[in-house]
């Protein structure tokens, strides 16, 4: 991929928006009595993903991206974890379980390898910015 412009360039921020999208679709069967608990849970997880990312990506510093990235993993992991608890309540099926969780487990895969990649980043700078001892 080319130069990196807007969040909306990210490999990651794609995937999960398209994640979000599934789980808004699965949402939709859920049982009502759920609407305000795990149903509600489940939405603000998918949708605090993208979000951080989003968020990170317009904040002034290497660390501030980093810390939204850190928060959209959490968010992820909260997602999944959640998704669990659906297919043992028979909410979802095993086969939608697994391939959300294969989801999750894409996406969190490169929200840490951009974690890392900003992190080396963020040193490289602070190293040039060190004088040297004489």
């Amino acid at each position: 991929m080319g130069k990196i412009n807007s969040y909306k360039d990210l490999e990651v921020w794609n995937l999960s928006m398209d994640l979000a999208k599934v789980i808004h679709i699965l949402l939709k069967d859920f049982p009502k009595e759920e609407l305000y608990a795990l149903n509600s849970q489940i939405r603000r997880s998918a949708i605090s993903v993208p979000s951080n990312i989003a968020e990170g990506f317009g904040r002034d510093s290497l660390n501030d991206y980093c810390h939204f990235l850190q928060i959209a993993r959490g968010s992820l992991f909260e997602l999944e974890t959640q998704v669990q608890l659906a297919a043992s309540f028979q909410y979802i099926s095993d086969t939608d379980k697994n391939t959300i969780s294969a989801q999750c487990q894409v996406i969190g895969r490169k929200l840490n390898n951009l974690i890392s990649k900003l992190k080396d980043s963020a040193k490289n700078k602070s190293n040039q910015n060190e004088t040297p001892n004489t």
